[in-house]
This record gives structure tokens, C-alpha cells and sequence, in this order.
């Protein structure tokens, strides 16, 4: 990171931010609009606010078949199942462990990127680094949760499963050819390949309730979801992506929890224990040792 230009690093910044408020965001607005629900309604803004920026910049969406099918794959790991895992999890979990939990994507990415790269294998640092971050993890959630006792274990692990999502992504987006539209483009794709998962599942499990039932401030927070981590946030993404490199973009990733705590204290008034703390440590350091070279 030390060598990289002082915009890719300010950006890096900007996302992380952006990202690890959505936390927050994401506990006001399950309060009163179902998990499912804020998941279709975010993904629409997000292609209401991306079209006409696209529109503006001259760019197409991609055209090959190809695309469009690791665009529903994309969708679904990337938009629709983690979207959902995480909101639904956050009706029980704090969102500054929701924000600790997500840490464990890029240990998680480490390992598929063994088997799904060639040029991506484990080594001992890695193992060690995916070790320290596993036992950051148990000190998070607690020896009650691995036995299964507790109310919480379950929405724990869906935010976990959310993570993984997120690391499968890495591994798709790796694979969608960059030649193919244009940058905001195949982010447009992305987004309308998300939403078309999404609204027909909100229909089927939340009804006309998820949108008569959410409050004002339910609204604003899926607002908010939708126009900056969704939409600002993958335009973002993508620079960072297509600019420095997938593996500098995986920062962002460390980033996320530090941020989210942050949030979680200033927004709502969460306690930062200190098992919070010596988890997020622990995790990333782990990570860190993990992506040494």
C-alpha cells in the first residue's frame, strides 16, 4: 500500500468508511421494513442513481452472453443472499459485530483462492494469519455460540455466511471480462441482476407489508443504503478494482469493522467491550500476517 498513489489510498478510505456505516444503517432500517424488503429497495436506487451516471459518462452496459451470466452470479453472492444474510442478522447482532464478523471475508477469500487460483495458494503465513483470525472470531461470539447455546449464534452466522458470500464474489468478479462495457456499466449490470433476484423473493416472503410497514426513519436509512454503500460504493469498487488491483482492494476489508464499530458507538450507542476490541484486533491481525507475502 506504501507505494500506491495517495488517491487509490484515499479512496480505499472513502470506502471503507462507506461501507462500514452501512451497519449502522442497516439496524435502523430492519427495525421496521423486513430483511428481504430492504434488500430489493436498496438495489433499486442503486440502479436509479447509477443509469444516468452512466448515461452521462458515455458508457454501455456489457452485451456479451457471458457477462450477463456471471451477472446473475454476481447478483446472488455478491447483492441478494448477502444483503439479506446481513440484514436479517442484524436484527439480533449489534451492527459493530456485524461489521467484526465481516472481517472474516478476506481469511475466507484466502481459501477459495487456493483452490479456484493457480497463482493464489496457501502458504504458512497465511495459514497462520487464517488461525489467528479464526480464534478472533470464537473470542467475538463467545464459547456459548460454538456449542450452539445462545439466542444470537444463529444471526451470527448468517452475517458470517454473508461474509463468505462476499468471498465468493472476489473470485467471480475476478473472472468478469473487463473489456466488455464500460466500468460503471457492468456495475449497472451487477445492480439490475441483484434486483431482479430480489424484488420477486421480497414479494414471495415479505408481501406488501415490507413497504406499508416501514417507518420514515426506515426509509431513510434504505436510502442512504442504496445511494452510498450500494451505489456510490460499487462505482468505488470498481475503480479500485480495475486501477490497483483486486488484492488492494481487499484492504477495504480490514477497514470495514474498524468503521463500523466507530458508527456502531456514534450512531447508536453500542458498548465497545473490550472482547469487541480484542476480537477486532485479533482478526485483523491475522489478516495482516495473512497477506504478507
Amino acid at each position: 500500500m506504501g507505494s500506491a498513489p495517495w488517491r487509490g489510498i484515499c479512496l480505499l478510505m472513502v470506502l471503507g468508511a462507506i461501507w462500514g456505516s452501512s451497519f449502522a444503517a442497516m439496524k435502523i432500517a430492519v427495525q421496521t421494513m423486513p430483511p428481504m424488503t430492504l434488500v430489493a429497495v436498496r438495489c433499486i436506487i442503486a440502479v436509479i442513481i447509477l443509469v444516468p451516471i452512466m448515461l452521462l459518462r458515455g458508457e454501455k452496459l456489457p452485451v456479451s452472453g457471458k457477462s450477463w451470466q456471471m451477472a446473475v452470479a454476481l447478483g446472488f453472492f455478491g447483492l441478494a443472499l448477502p444483503f439479506f444474510l446481513i440484514s436479517w442478522g442484524e436484527q439480533r447482532v449489534d451492527s459493530s459485530l456485524a461489521a467484526i464478523l465481516m472481517a472474516v471475508m478476506p481469511l475466507a477469500t484466502m481459501v477459495l483462492a487456493h483452490f479456484f487460483n493457480k497463482d493464489d495458494r496457501l502458504s504458512t503465513k497465511k495459514i497462520i494469519g487464517v488461525t489467528i483470525g479464526f480464534w478472533g472470531v470464537v473470542l467475538l461470539v463467545g464459547p456459548e455460540a460454538l456449542r450452539g447455546l445462545g439466542g444470537a449464534f444463529v444471526f451470527q452466522l448468517a452475517i458470517a455466511g454473508g461474509a463468505l458470500c462476499y468471498a465468493m464474489n472476489a473470485m467471480l468478479t475476478h473472472n468478469l471480462p473487463r473489456t466488455d462495457g464500460g466500468m460503471i456499466g457492468r456495475g449497472v449490470m451487477v445492480m439490475i441482476m441483484g434486483a431482479g433476484l430480489a424484488i420477486p423473493m421480497a414479494i414471495i416472503v415479505d408481501g406488501s407489508n415490507g413497504i406499508i410497514d416501514a417507518n420514515a426513519e426506515a426509509w431513510q436509512a434504505a436510502a442512504y443504503l442504496g445511494i452510498l454503500p450500494t451505489g456510490l460504493g460499487t462505482i468505488i469498487m470498481f475503480h479500485l478494482v480495475e486501477s490497483y488491483g483486486a488484492s488492494y482492494f481487499s484492504f477495504v476489508n480490514y477497514l470495514n469493522p474498524i468503521f463500523g464499530v466507530i458508527f456502531g458507538g456514534m450512531l447508536l450507542g453500542e458498548v465497545i467491550t473490550f472482547q469487541v476490541l480484542g476480537a477486532l484486533v485479533l482478526i485483523l491481525f491475522g489478516v495482516g500476517i495473512a497477506s504478507r507475502k
